[in-house]
């Protein structure tokens, strides 16, 4: 029963997820969609990529990180070189851009490693320090290594461009899907709940024999990985790559769309990282005023909502269909059933 019930609720979520992108598609087709939205279809479900993954730190594990941007500058740069250098090995661009991301991904997650093994074994705001130290490293890194090396690798300020562009907005669809189903599935494993227990109480989680460095580690590590994701698409879309793009204010930027999303929340950073895209080119008419009405409307959502568009509360919109359907031809559940299938 419990296994039928399952399938009925991935069944759903499934269909609608390819509803969302039949209805996108139909409404650029018939010219209902602005070319304005259409230019944000791809960088903002980058950002959503982004957001999920930062959250699952930030929010989830209860670490604050600095250095996001710094993990997309990684994956980026990584996926544009090899993409630079393979084009006459590899013809294909489809298979290009795979191994792209997957190398992005591989390069951002060693990088975490690092980072992340000696930082997470101490408690306290150790990964806050570390993380924004190497998020300006690399950009530096990145900005001056040519005169170093004496080899034109990254260009320098000038930055690397005639980067193929493959981002699509099917391709970069597909990765936000397989980014939330990743982290969705993760939760609700064995894994999940020892994240969420170290995020509670990290004592009491050690005390009862649940590896807190492993697990804190392997939170980190997949969140950078899915910057690095990030990163590539990011690459392929823009087909110029600058380190200058990848300041610290870009890492706040995306520690804002967790934080107004609701810390914890996987539908609320997809929703703040949707509304905080597209805002900012709504007021691009008021140039004057537009980071004024921008920092305000933040400023009031925090004062209003201090815990963010949804909380820590994530809405599943396939089991709401389903209660709705068992309420309309009355049907009944053992509330005791459904709140331990809703854990």
């Amino acid at each position: 029963m419990k296994k039928n019930r399952l399938l009925i609720q991935n069944s759903i979520t499934y269909a609608i997820v390819i509803a969302c992108w039949i209805l996108v598609q139909i409404l650029g087709a018939t010219g209902h969609m602005t070319s304005l939205l259409k230019g944000l279809l791809v960088p903002l479900c980058i950002y959503v990529i982004l957001a999920v993954s930062l959250n699952l730190t930030v929010g989830i594990l209860g670490e604050l990180s600095l250095g996001h941007a710094g993990f997309m500058c990684v994956g980026a740069f990584t996926g544009a070189f090899f993409t630079k250098c393979m084009e006459n090995a590899i013809p294909s661009v489809g298979m290009r851009f795979f191994l792209a991301l997957i190398i992005g991904a591989a390069v951002a997650g060693v990088f975490g490693i690092i980072i992340g093994i000696p930082a997470l074994r101490l408690r306290g705001d150790y990964l806050a320090i570390i993380t924004l130290g190497f998020g300006e490293i690399i950009r530096v890194v990145l900005t001056n290594i040519d005169s170093v090396i004496g080899v034109d690798f990254t260009y320098g300020a000038a930055g690397l461009k005639r980067i193929p562009k493959y981002s699509s907005f099917t391709l970069v669809f597909i990765c936000v899907v397989v980014s939330c189903y990743i982290i969705h599935t993760i939760m609700k494993s064995r894994h999940g709940r020892a994240i969420l227990s170290i995020r509670e109480d990290e004592i009491a989680s050690e005390s009862s024999g649940i590896r807190t460095t492993y697990y804190k580690t392997f939170a980190f590590v997949l969140s950078a990985m899915l910057a690095g994701i990030a990163g590539c698409l990011y690459a392929g879309y823009l087909g110029s790559l600058y380190p200058s793009t990848f300041k610290f204010m870009k890492s706040i930027e995306i520690l804002v769309m967790v934080v107004l999303g609701g810390m914890g929340s996987m539908l609320g950073s997809i929703l703040s990282a949707t509304v905080l895209t597209i805002l900012p080119e709504l007021l691009r008419s008021f140039s004057d005023y537009r980071m004024v009405v921008y920092s305000l409307a933040l400023v009031v959502m925090m004062i209003f909502r201090p815990k963010g568009l949804l909380g820590s509360y994530d809405f599943s919109l396939s089991r709401s269909l389903e209660t709705f359907l068992n309420r309309l031809l009355g049907r009944t559940e053992n509330p005791k059933k459904e709140a331990a299938d809703n854990e």
